[in-house]
């Protein structure tokens, strides 16, 4: 069993939902994310879905963007993100830890390379934004005979017939992007999202997690009335943004826990 299907099965005991946020790897500086990993652990996150810093992450409205445009300034790399993740790992055994990013830093480092070397810095999941499931059956293969799960989105205007599709390479949980767009933009429409999730239960038993505009501890709470998980990124890293120098992981703490108890009191 999988840490992150453990750690699902572990909140559904106690009913509760799983909290998973996403910061990019680097951002606001490399020595900032185990600490920052940690500070989000104990604010109250289940699972952690870290970024790989890209140059043309189109998945990813402006926030996300210049935290990685920060991070490659740093010369934060697939290598170096993997090494954090053993750093992280050091002081942490349990939590998930889910690589968000694209495939061109995979396939540069070499997919059976890539697989290998994040299985022994503790990765549980990849989540690969432009890896389509009719491109990487033997890439999910791959991951999960390492014992990693492969995670995937489904959008708003994901037919049945793909959720399906989805759901038989998918592993550990199901990602659900509420917005018709990039991370942070537009207005989440929760009716649409009610009705979503009841269609892509039909396809899968996997966990559930709502990401992409979630901004606030009232709407993470209204999106738990349906989901198994709320994924927040791009409000974590403005928190940072907007901290003074020195106080980022502090605030991004702070944060985290609002929406924590916002969770535990669904």
């Amino acid at each position: 069993m999988s840490r992150i299907q453990a750690t699902f099965e572990q909140l559904a005991k106690k009913r509760r939902k799983a909290l998973i946020p996403f910061v990019t790897a680097g951002d606001p500086e490399p020595g900032m994310t185990v600490p920052l990993m940690h500070a989000l652990v104990e604010a109250g996150a289940d699972v952690i879905e870290l970024g790989v810093p890209f140059s043309d992450p189109m998945a990813d409205g402006p926030v996300i963007q210049r935290a990685s445009d920060r991070a490659l300034k740093h010369g934060v790399g697939l290598d170096r993100v993997l090494a954090l993740v053993r750093e992280f790992r050091a002081g942490n055994q349990a939590t998930p830890v889910v690589l968000m990013g694209y495939a061109n830093p995979i396939e540069a480092m070499g997919t059976g390379r890539f697989v290998n070397e994040a299985q022994q810095a503790g990765v549980d999941g990849v989540l690969v934004v432009d890896y389509p499931p009719e491109e990487c059956q033997s890439f999910a293969g791959l991951v999960r005979s390492h014992g990693m799960d492969l995670i995937f989105l489904l959008a708003p205007t994901s037919s049945d017939a793909r959720m399906a599709q989805v759901a038989k390479l998918a592993s550990g949980y199901l990602y659900y992007v509420s917005l018709k767009g990039v991370t942070g933009a537009g207005h989440l429409d929760l009716a649409e999202v009610a009705e979503k999730i009841p269609r892509i239960r039909r396809q899968t038993t996997l966990p559930v997690g709502v990401g992409f505009g979630i901004r606030d501890a009232a709407t993470a709470r209204a999106v738990a009335q349906f989901a198994d998980a709320v994924v927040i990124g791009s409000a974590i890293i403005q928190e940072m943004e907007a901290a003074p120098a020195g106080e980022q992981v502090l605030r991004a703490g702070r944060f985290m826990r609002g929406i924590r108890e916002a969770l535990d009191a669904t």
